[in-house]
């Protein structure tokens, strides 16, 4: 652990330069041991691969591998001017008909939403088609960023028809889910696709991620009781700090 005075955190193992397993693998699989069971806790400094390399005598090719791997697997990030730290806690969300910001209300995280456009117009062909409804229909659109312990997780775009769309107030307060189950408006069935891509230059500054950074993408459609449309979602969430869960059962 690190100690008292701060001073970055330095692994202690012993380097079998014998065994099959990589140098930088036998360095990076104990330091993600260690991130993944809360021993180090986010935000805690590493020592810099200099150092690393000197101490496990090491190449620092190889200690910079051992950490960038960590780096692309999402438990470290570097820093500028605070070298290499612990990333936040990895955000997990069931494959379940809820909204992100109750998921991670649920999981503990602190939450914040800021929203990026609201437009109210009539609906051109796609999106009818998207809501299954006339060309003309009013409908809005709007886009949002969510965020989980100050750290931005995902850019949510949604299209919906303006007869059960929330507010703009309402949308920076409450997950998306609630306003409408508060306004006799139930959420019922979905269908979803689960997709991956690399971030556009605008999606990685948005999430405050690097260049091409592996992105989730989800795509959904939201009926009500009825068996009406109410949402069409795109939504891109960080792969670095983001993932799925599901349950699979047996036919």
């Amino acid at each position: 652990m690190p100690t008292a005075d701060h001073s970055p955190f330095a692994l202690d193992i012993t380097i079998d330069r014998s065994s099959r397993v990589p140098l930088h693998t036998q360095i990076s699989e104990p330091l993600a041991a260690l991130i993944l069971d809360g021993t180090l806790s986010p935000g805690t400094r590493l020592e810099d691969e200099l150092s690393m390399a000197r101490r496990l005598k090491v190449s620092r090719p190889t200690a910079r591998q051992a950490l960038q791997h960590l780096v692309d697997r999402g438990l470290l990030k570097r820093r500028r001017g605070a070298g290499t730290i612990v990333s936040p806690p990895h955000v997990h969300r069931p494959m379940e008909l809820t909204s992100l910001l109750s998921d991670l209300v649920a999981a503990g995280h602190s939450t914040s939403t800021t929203l990026l456009d609201y437009h109210r117009h009539p609906a051109d062909a796609e999106e009818a088609g998207h809501l299954e409804t006339e060309p003309g229909t009013p409908v809005v659109t709007f886009e949002r960023i969510r965020l989980a312990d100050g750290e931005p997780v995902a850019v949510l775009h949604n299209l919906m028809p303006a007869a059960v769309a929330p507010t703009e107030a309402e949308l920076t307060t409450s997950g998306l889910y609630d306003t409408l189950r508060a306004h006799d408006v139930i959420p019922t069935t979905a269908k979803q696709i689960i997709g991956a891509r690399n971030a556009t230059p605008k999606e990685a500054e948005l999430l405050h991620e690097r260049r091409r950074a592996a992105l989730l993408t989800a795509t959904r459609t939201t009926y009500d009781q009825a068996g009406q449309v109410i949402e069409y979602g795109q939504h891109i969430y960080r792969a670095s700090r983001y993932s799925f869960e599901t349950t699979l059962f047996s036919s």
